[in-house]
């Protein structure tokens, strides 16, 4: 049985998980394309600043859904273990990986978004989950450059297992930690993809609304 309708009824249980930053100085990071549908509604639920996150996951050959790692603005992250269980050569990841690189900047460029000071500030970085973690990681390590106060990784749902590394998150808040998780969309009834449009319709909400 799946615990959300949707992303939108995912964010208003996150935001019931994240009052204490109610009114704070804190900026809510959507990882672009689907968290930032969870981040529009816990921003707005909590009166934060909204911005996006751009991260891409670097998809095994063949199995794309499964990351063999990340990256993010200024960030790398390659797992060597999901690599060996990929068989996937070390040319197999260049080409993945340079692929993703145009994405990630042509997302960036649609996005603006390495627009929002956080300097000093708390950054909320939420995403519609976690399954491997390196995508949520790559956003949080690119945000932490970015000279913030303190970096909360926030998600509705993930493996009971996951923990993510000190040196890139200094809190993680997840509602539902899952003994049996095999993929974040099992956990919605509606895990449509999230387009551009959407996400520079919810980005341009939140600037409109401030």
């Amino acid at each position: 049985m799946a615990l959300f309708a949707d992303r939108r009824a995912a964010g208003r249980v996150l935001a019931a998980a994240l009052q204490e930053w109610r009114g704070t100085d804190a900026v809510v990071l959507g990882i672009a394309r689907g968290g930032v549908v969870v981040a529009a509604v816990v921003a707005d639920a909590l009166g934060l600043e909204l911005d996006a996150v751009v991260v891409r996951k670097l998809g095994a050959a063949g199995h794309e859904e499964f990351a063999v790692g990340a990256i993010a603005d200024g960030v790398r992250i390659v797992t060597p273990d999901a690599l060996r269980w990929a068989g996937m050569s070390s040319k197999d990841l260049e080409r993945v990986e340079a692929a993703e690189r145009d994405e990630l900047a042509r997302r960036m460029d649609a996005y603006g978004s390495r627009g929002r000071d956080v300097t000093g500030r708390t950054a909320l970085i939420v995403d519609d989950g976690v399954a491997t973690g390196a995508s949520a990681v790559a956003a949080c390590r690119a945000v932490r450059a970015r000279d913030p106060e303190r970096v909360v990784l926030a998600v509705p749902v993930a493996p009971e297992r996951f923990a993510p590394p000190p040196d890139a998150v200094d809190e993680f808040v997840c509602p539902h930690r899952e003994s049996d998780f095999w993929a974040v969309g099992e956990y919605y009834d509606d895990f449509r993809q999230t387009s551009d449009a959407e996400v520079m319709a919810l980005l341009g909400s939140a600037d409109s609304g401030r």
